[in-house]
């Protein structure tokens, strides 16, 4: 056992334990694909589209990777559109654009948030649901997604609310 702490030494210094893409730090303990997966705009089957298109095992710690294989995945995960089918990305045609586009990290929640505001001002149906706080996509809202908390009726808090209207009535 003794002879296998050194070796488990070694592997710890050459180990990345943050891999940076874009704006976002990547755990550089797991796996290509489960790393990659963690962030935003790329799932599963998209980091595994990276990782074979960079010649890269998937289930090779990402950390423990040369730095030219990182780099490989880097350039991959940012000009990702350009490597894959259109009906493969995540932002197709685009309203300002008309560019298909791949968004990843932080730029896919701006890009999501302009569009619903853009659904809001133009009073677009999605948009007065998104206004009001309602379901958007179709949900049944008769008996589910209910948002006040209260089931029934609270009679402790009805007694507090008449006992302090009380004392101030009597006052």
């Amino acid at each position: 056992m003794s002879e296998e702490e050194p070796q488990q030494q070694e592997d710890d210094d050459d180990l990345r334990y943050f891999v940076r893409i874009g704006q976002t730090d990547l755990d550089g303990t797991k796996s290509v694909e489960r790393s990659l997966s963690e962030m935003n705009g790329i799932g599963r089957r998209t980091a595994r589209i990276i990782a074979e298109e960079a010649g890269v095992d998937r289930t090779a710690t990402f950390g423990r990777l040369e730095d030219d294989q990182i780099d490989d995945v880097v350039e991959l995960v940012e000009n990702y559109a350009d490597e894959v089918p259109e009906w493969l990305t995540n932002r197709q045609r685009d309203f300002y654009t008309g560019e298909t586009t791949h968004e990843i990290g932080n730029d896919l929640q701006l890009t999501r948030q302009h569009d619903i505001n853009r659904m809001k001002m133009i009073d677009s149906y999605r948009g007065v649901r998104h206004k009001r706080g309602q379901k958007v996509r179709g949900q049944r809202t008769k008996s589910t997604g209910r948002t006040e908390g209260t089931i029934g009726v609270n009679v402790e808090e009805i007694r507090e609310e008449e006992a302090e209207g009380g004392e101030e009535g009597g006052e």
